[in-house]
């Protein structure tokens, strides 16, 4: 029996679609298995279609599947929309007031209920009929009452009695229909990317955070602002991104460690505020969540197509910090390291994400390196001692720290070409000394970040076939390279570009193959341009992630 299991559930937009697939996703998780959850949904509040498939497997998984062991469908749009979805071992379960199932494959295990005729009879509300349909898959998959009962309790926080009352009746009315068998694995914890950027940077202690809400990351200021008081965070939901980002830098100004958030539209309003830290070297974090463009695009849907903009952005030359992600781990350990970086280094550090990582939910593994202690990137204070110059030329390259009110301490920063002291200049000779000095800290970056995996490499490493890819990918090509016999090589940090790290992990291999979503293979523009080969590439860009189905089939296109 296979300890790998996929389901699916759907119905309207606003009908508590998402809250279901976060209580399927922590049933699996209570019976043993890593999950994975993809969530797809318009950009609109009530109506349209809006589902989740939620994975399982007793390996880490950060990818979903074409096909699924069970659907649970709500409204018609579930059967007609997603067909390709069920196969001859589908379990299908669904509303028997609504649903016609006359275009079913014949032979499906397919079993409904009256979820209306049910709420009504226990004088439920009309959202209720999704407790109605995940007893109905407990039953159906042989998973016991007590599970179901155990999660609701943890995670109902209105009218529990009646959802537990509602469920059980759909739990008694159903026949198990196809048994999970219960892993062995480790029971972790549930959480988002988003999640996992959020305890990222508070773990590098965060003071302030500034946003304006875009899709992917408004997670991140809404769960900031739950946790405010806790952690003593100022929390602040600004008229627009111009003034997010330039509250940010104010406050990074005044000492606070702060992080902004956003996505490639808001993004666009911030690259001003961007080159003013470049130039006046404040340190702030940009969590910038990709979405397909140009303009608004796919609001709600993912891609990978910000990367140039975010290496490029702002006038002028400058230094920063660009890392992506390619799961909660990861997410969490580096956002700890950018919000460290910024500080250290004083430049823009960026965490790259997108839809499918910042919104997904995963098994958190609390025992991985990211946990591990490191050696803390301590910023440059200063000493006190002599004239403060916010600018200062030191053996180290790093000017030190001071900030308002200290004593002794006049702080000017300028947007203008400046000497070590802050004071507008337009005089060639300090010109060239000072951006010297501001690019020269990419370079010590550099230097440093040698001592971390900045590029990763799975599957079989002496393979002669090298997939690349970068961010959310990561799962997908991993979980399809080992099964094929590929190397996969990620690299994690993309500004500045770790050439040594990339060297070595490509080393041997005769043909490299990008996985990429977006239309024009950005991050093998980018590497080509190092003098890297990109043989091939596997492109996606519907807004869409990859599915393991569809990567493979187009792999087996290009391989022997």
């Amino acid at each position: 029996m296979k300890k790998d299991i996929s389901v699916f559930i759907g119905g309207k937009a606003g009908e508590g679609i998402d809250q279901s697939g976060t209580l399927l996703a922590k049933i699996i998780t209570a019976i043993g298995y890593n999950i994975f959850v993809y969530r797809d949904y318009p950009s609109i509040i009530r109506g349209g279609h809006t589902y989740a498939i939620i994975r399982g497997s007793e390996r880490k998984i950060t990818a979903h599947t074409n096909s699924v062991d069970y659907l649970l469908a709500l409204n018609q749009d579930c059967l007609d929309l997603h067909k390709d979805k069920i196969s001859k071992d589908t379990v299908v379960l669904f509303d028997s007031e609504t649903i016609k199932t006359d275009a079913l494959p014949a032979g499906i295990a397919a079993f409904g209920l009256p979820l209306t005729a049910i709420i009504k009879q226990e004088q439920a509300t009309a959202i209720m009929r999704n407790s109605v349909i995940l007893g109905s898959f407990c039953k159906a998959a042989g998973i016991k009452w007590e599970t179901l009962e155990q999660i609701l309790k943890a995670n109902s926080h209105k009218e529990l009695e009646l959802n537990l009352k509602v469920a059980k009746h759909g739990f008694e009315k159903t026949n198990e229909l196809k048994k999970t068998e219960v892993s062995e694995s480790k029971n972790m914890p549930v959480v988002t990317g988003n999640d996992a950027i959020t305890l990222g940077l508070l773990n590098a202690g965060l003071e302030a955070y500034c946003a304006y809400p875009m899709t992917p990351t408004s997670g991140i200021l809404h769960t900031l602002a739950s946790l405010a008081e806790d952690f003593s965070l100022k929390v602040i939901h600004a008229e627009n991104e111009i003034a997010v980002m330039l509250m940010a830098e104010g406050l990074a100004y005044a000492g606070k460690k702060t992080a902004v958030g956003t996505s490639g539209g808001g993004f666009c309003l911030m690259t001003e505020g961007l080159s003013l830290a470049g130039m006046a070297e404040i340190p702030v974090v940009i969590v910038l969540g990709q979405r397909p463009g140009p303009s608004t695009g796919l609001p709600t849907y993912t891609c990978q197509t910000e990367l140039q903009f975010a290496l490029y952005a702002g006038q002028g030359e400058f230094a920063r910090f660009m890392v992506a992600p390619g799961d909660a781990e990861e997410a969490y350990y580096w956002s700890t390291l950018a919000l460290d970086i910024a500080w250290k280094y004083q430049m823009p550090s960026f965490i790259l994400t997108d839809k499918s990582l910042s919104e997904s939910n995963y098994s958190f593994n609390a025992q991985s390196k990211c946990f591990l202690t490191e050696n803390k990137m301590n910023p440059a204070l200063w000493d006190k001692k002599g004239q403060y110059k916010r600018y200062q030329n030191t053996d180290s390259g790093i000017s030190p720290l001071a900030f308002p009110a200290q004593k002794d301490a006049v702080v000017k920063v300028n947007s203008y070409e400046h000497d070590e002291a802050g004071l507008t200049t337009e005089e060639a000779d300090v010109t060239k000394v000072m951006q010297d000095r501001r690019l020269n800290k990419g370079n010590l970056l550099a230097e440093e970040l040698k001592k971390y995996q900045t590029v990763q490499v799975y599957g079989k490493k002496d393979a002669k076939t090298a997939l690349v890819c970068w961010g959310s990918n990561k799962g997908v090509c991993i979980e399809l390279g080992e099964k094929l016999g590929l190397r996969i090589v990620q690299p994690v940090v993309l500004s500045p570009f770790p050439m040594e790290s990339f060297t070595e992990a490509l080393k041997g291999a005769e043909k490299t193959i990008y996985v990429e979503n977006n239309a024009t293979g950005q991050l093998a523009g980018i590497t080509t341009g190092y003098g890297f080969k990109a043989d091939k590439k596997i492109l996606k860009y519907d807004g869409r992630p990859f599915t393991l189905e569809e990567l493979e089939k187009e792999l087996r296109k290009l391989l022997p």
